[in-house]
């Protein structure tokens, strides 16, 4: 009976040996996961940081390009109004005006390109400037 009690016994302890190595391994493998789940979430982080300051820069970039469309639009609409003014006027009052008109420094060159185009001007936005 002491022969059955100790093979008993030592059978009970390599099965709890066993089954403490199987834990062991299990928490071991759960830690690895843990460590590498950790590494996913830096990296996401790293890459959310990323394309957020990408997109700030995009939207700041937009936010220029917007400002320059209604700047140069408005400027559109003065040259417009300039040319339907030289249209509607005779030579005298043309030259009067175009010399009272400061915006543009009285520049002959420019000047003159109204006389010759004697056409509305019009704006045309590239829909990839518009886009982001």
């Amino acid at each position: 009976m002491d022969q059955r009690k100790r093979k008993r016994m030592q059978s009970n302890r390599e099965s709890a040996r066993r089954s403490r190595m199987r834990k062991q391994q299990h928490l071991d493998g759960l830690m690895a996961q843990v460590s590498q789940l950790r590494d996913n979430k830096n990296q996401m982080i790293s890459r959310i940081n990323l394309t957020t300051q990408l997109f700030l820069n995009i939207e700041a970039e937009n936010s220029v390009l917007r400002a320059q469309i209604l700047e140069l639009t408005h400027r559109l609409e003065s040259l417009n109004q300039i040319l339907s003014h030289i249209n509607n006027n005779d030579d005298e009052e043309q030259h009067n005006f175009l010399q009272n008109f400061d915006d543009f420094d009285n520049n002959p060159l420019f000047i003159n390109s109204f006389f010759i185009t004697q056409q509305p001007i019009v704006a045309s936005a590239h829909h990839h400037l518009l886009h982001y």
